[in-house]
């Protein structure tokens, strides 16, 4: 079966959108009767944001021990870092993908492994661009440890940007979830990082498309590195 034009233009949306589209929606109006290009460009913006809150159905990939992306947008690092402290996972450098949501990226965020969330750490902070290295140190951050049934602990942490000033948060300590389950979203425009066990190399590279769900970042326990691709 093909996919209509419907579906193609029109998306559902995440339980946050409907309050901020509407309050586009009425300030284009305001604009539309004050004078009419203000009021179009009123217009772009309220489509702009419908589409910013946007919750496509993402096809998850299956197979043992694939660990997926937590969200639409860039690589922007792949390096070793020690995890936030909040997250309990110890203080050895672990290997951290990075990526980075534009203001025009699916914000949905999705559990990159199937498994029980164990440990949710808030820590206020800035809001630098979510690009910076040290935006994982000094930006606001929520973090997430999804623990499997091997014991496995992945590492996931949502970080506000520049634009973002609002992280949410949708699931609690003791919550069972399935790989590409949602979890929460970022507003406007974040980051998320992943914190890969030892042993684990990630499969993609720096500069990469990430698709929340769908995009295998790394399988567990292969130290396999992606091929760097050329730019």
């Amino acid at each position: 079966m093909g996919v209509s034009l419907k579906d193609t233009v029109i998306k559902p949306i995440h339980s946050e959108g409907p309050k901020f589209i509407g309050i586009f929606a009425i300030v284009s109006l305001i604009l539309f009767m004050l004078w009419e290009p203000l009021g179009v460009i009123g217009l772009g913006l309220t489509i702009w944001c419908y589409y910013f809150f946007r919750d496509p159905v993402r096809t998850v990939p299956m197979g043992p021990n694939l660990v997926v992306s937590p969200a639409d947008g860039l690589v922007s690092l792949i390096e070793p870092a020690v995890p936030p402290a909040e997250l309990g996972l110890g203080d050895a450098p672990l290997m951290r993908v990075s990526v980075f949501m534009s203001v025009f990226n699916c914000h949905v965020n999705r559990a990159p492994v199937a498994g029980e969330v164990t440990v949710i750490g808030y820590r206020p902070g800035k809001f630098l661009s979510a690009e910076l290295d040290k935006a994982s140190e000094e930006n606001e951050r929520n973090g997430l440890v999804l623990t499997m049934d091997d014991g496995t602990k992945i590492g996931v942490v949502q970080i506000a940007g520049l634009v973002a000033r609002r992280i949410l948060c949708e699931v609690t300590e003791g919550a069972q979830l399935g790989r590409g389950d949602r979890f929460g979203i970022i507003r406007f425009g974040s980051r998320l990082d992943v914190y890969l066990p030892e042993g684990t190399a990630p499969k993609v590279s720096v500069g990469q498309t990430m698709i929340s769900g769908e995009t295998v970042l790394a399988v567990l326990d292969d130290p396999t590195p992606a091929i760097a691709r050329e730019v």
